[in-house]
């Protein structure tokens, strides 16, 4: 989320630079803007700086180009254009900084508006480089089209199928779904392997009857451990086969919470580690998903909805509906279904933090180290315990 501020933080300082530079095309701009030395020559300077042939490269004045880059890859952030994309949109602005902070050099002018701009085109170019070849850049993103795991030659159903089911016969999947029981398996997920299994296991029954509720919630679910704790290579066709599956579940069964849930999930997991443009694409489904199963039941899986609903306004930026005080709210809501969730307490207590109640967040760091592990979610349980073992010294 520190990426996704300094984003926007540049989009902002290099449209005002632009913004200003233009103005110095036909006016005078003030000397702290220039610099004290350059605001002492013809039209404070702006006559060399900003009404020079350099000024006007491509025929138009640069930071008219500039204003329409800025307001373009504003535009490309919000409606979800290709990161690629957008990375290259900024490649003609940081070859023509490159050219004009030369030029800045080699006639020893000042100005600060210029180099102003030449920054914040080039911490763009880094920033939005990083999100289209998902460099990791930030520890965590806010917030996850559902795609083959095994590509393109599946069927409308191959999305919901297992990562693995392609490289097994049809025999040996029947044999393994009559010779293992994948609640069984699942038990043992911190097992990457039993996991797995039980995922393709769920996924072989899915494709055999696409109607299966409960084989395409719970492969959702799998899918959404593996896709968080597998390794990293195969994580994200893991996170993106899981909202398939939700989504078959939702097909199914659209009145009841478990595959609005794990589509939410899956979405948010996607979001939170997979830079910029996951976030922004699945904000508002993710939303909506979780307030679906609201309206459903409340008490889904002892408030999970309350809980990732609390999550979801702690990780989204406050311009596109962020708050921490409604992430409270869904937390201490969640609390009330199950008040020794090691998941909401830990969640709590780091918007707590972020609300600087650090004596408040010391208190529930305390209650999440004492709540009893549940047999159900005792790998997720062990993982929070840790997890706030870490957080509760930068509150000591």
């Amino acid at each position: 989320m520190f990426v996704f501020y300094v984003i926007w933080i540049a989009l902002a300082v290099g449209a005002a630079a632009a913004a200003a530079a233009l103005y110095g095309h036909y006016r005078v701009l003030p000397a702290w803007l220039t610099g004290p030395e350059v605001c002492l020559m013809e039209d404070g300077g702006c006559a060399v700086l900003f009404r020079s042939p350099r000024s006007r490269l491509l025929g138009v004045p640069n930071a008219l180009l500039g204003v329409a880059l800025y307001a373009l890859l504003a535009i490309g952030l919000v409606v979800d254009w290709p990161p690629l994309l957008l990375f290259v949109m900024t490649l003609p602005a940081v070859a023509m900084s490159v050219f004009l902070a030369y030029s800045l050099l080699s006639r020893h002018l000042q100005c600060r508006i210029c180099w102003t701009g030449h920054v914040a085109n080039g911490v763009l170019a880094v920033l939005l480089a990083a999100n289209a070849f998902h460099l990791k850049v930030e520890a965590t993103g806010v917030y996850v089209e559902a795609t083959s795991v095994y590509g393109e030659a599946t069927s409308v159903y191959g999305e919901a199928t297992s990562v693995y089911a392609a490289e097994m016969t049809p025999a040996a999947r029947g044999f393994r779904l009559q010779a293992e029981d994948p609640e069984a398996l699942y038990k043992q997920r911190e097992t990457i392997a039993k996991a797995q299994q039980a995922e393709q296991i769920w996924a072989d029954r899915l494709a055999k009857d696409p109607k299966d509720f409960v084989s395409a919630w719970k492969l959702a679910k799998a899918r959404y451990w593996l896709g968080t704790h597998a390794e990293e290579k195969s994580r994200k066709p893991y996170l993106e086969a899981g909202i398939a599956a939700g989504r078959a579940a939702i097909a199914a069964a659209s009145d009841k919470p478990e595959g609005h849930f794990w589509v939410a999930a899956n979405m948010g997991a996607l979001a939170e580690s997979f830079g910029l443009r996951q976030g922004l694409k699945y904000r508002g489904d993710i939303k909506s998903e979780l307030e679906t199963v609201l309206k459903i039941d409340p008490a889904f899986q002892q408030g999970s909805a309350d809980r990732a609903l609390g999550r979801w306004y702690y990780k989204v930026p406050s311009l596109f509906g962020g708050s921490n005080k409604q992430s409270e709210a869904h937390l201490r809501k969640a609390l009330t279904y199950n008040p020794s969730s090691s998941a909401t307490l830990y969640f709590l207590a780091e918007t707590l933090i972020d609300e600087g109640k650090k004596d408040d967040a010391r208190t529930v760091l305390q209650q999440l180290q004492q709540a009893p592990v549940d047999p159900d979610w005792a790998p997720e349980d062990r993982e929070f315990k840790a997890k706030g073992l870490v957080l509760v010294k930068t509150v000591s």
